[in-house]
């Protein structure tokens, strides 16, 4: 009913914790595949090799990048629903359950998503919080680690392997957004995240050239739908107009809540940020 697809480049060391706690492939259940995507690296190799051996499916093709990793591996599932599950991450029993229920649940839902625990370099937990189109336009927030209805992938177009690697899954999800499905939001931790700096969206968030060179590919591709400039400029214009009083509704909002919920009620302040 559900498969957990998993793309591996040179991540072997970090395979065996994301593995752990799934049924191996002679127990039924739950589907398992893993795709090398053309790892470099003999360890990486010689791990898949023998997992391969030992049952499990896996899937060996060329270097293709992130997204047609995955994509290799949601042609190949079997299952309903999919959960893509990077290498070094580890997803909790209760999320596919869960995730399945809610999908069975609702035919409009395209895409279930839950808490990450934080482990390796940092700890805590990320809580993304309820759906809101508004605020996925303005930026990704939803985790690749979610479990999605198949069919909406294949309604929508599969994962676009995009030149800067990293923002397939909010190109994704805008896409099952703009289609009308929707999204379910289980306020539970439902699997960690490995922390660590030698990551590929840590590498990229650095990068200040990607980063402005990603928001040109968005405004490109969604020029209908999307415009940061149009958000940036209209604070811009908030703020030459009425420069104090902003800040000070924005100090009170953030350091006094209790005294800019009361002055709302009152009639004193205006509740957002629309009509003052």
């Amino acid at each position: 009913m559900l498969s957990i697809v998993i793309p591996c480049y040179n991540q072997g060391v970090y395979l065996k914790d994301a593995l752990d706690g799934l049924e191996a492939p002679d127990k039924g259940g739950t589907e398992v595949i893993i795709i090398n995507d053309g790892s470099a690296d003999e360890f990486t190799n010689r791990y898949l090799r023998d997992l391969a051996d030992e049952g499990w499916h896996v899937i060996f093709q060329e270097n293709q990048g992130l997204g047609a990793a995955r994509n290799t591996g949601i042609r190949a599932a079997s299952g309903k629903y999919v959960l893509p599950l990077d290498a070094d991450n580890k997803i909790y029993p209760d999320y596919v359950r869960k995730g399945v229920a809610a999908m069975e649940s609702d035919e409009r839902l395209g895409v279930v998503y839950g808490n990450a625990e934080l482990f390796g370099e940092r700890t805590g937990v990320l809580k993304p919080g309820p759906f809101n189109l508004q605020k996925l336009m303005l930026g990704n927030f939803i985790d690749a680690c979610a479990v999605i209805r198949k069919s909406a992938i294949e309604k929508v177009g599969y994962y676009e392997n995009m030149k800067i690697m990293g923002y397939e899954d909010w190109d994704l999800w805008l896409r099952i957004a703009f289609s009308g499905y929707k999204f379910h939001y289980i306020d539970e931790t439902l699997f960690s995240y490995r922390v660590h700096h030698r990551s590929m969206m840590n590498s990229l968030n650095r990068d200040i050239r990607k980063q402005n060179e990603i928001e040109e590919y968005f405004e490109e591709k969604y020029r209908d739908l999307l415009s940061f400039p149009i958000v940036q400029n209209y604070f811009i214009g908030r703020i030459k107009r009425h420069p104090f009083t902003f800040l000070y509704r924005l100090l009170l909002q953030k350091f006094f809540p209790g005294i800019y919920a009361r002055r709302v009620r009152e009639g004193r302040m205006y509740n957002g940020w629309l009509y003052s």
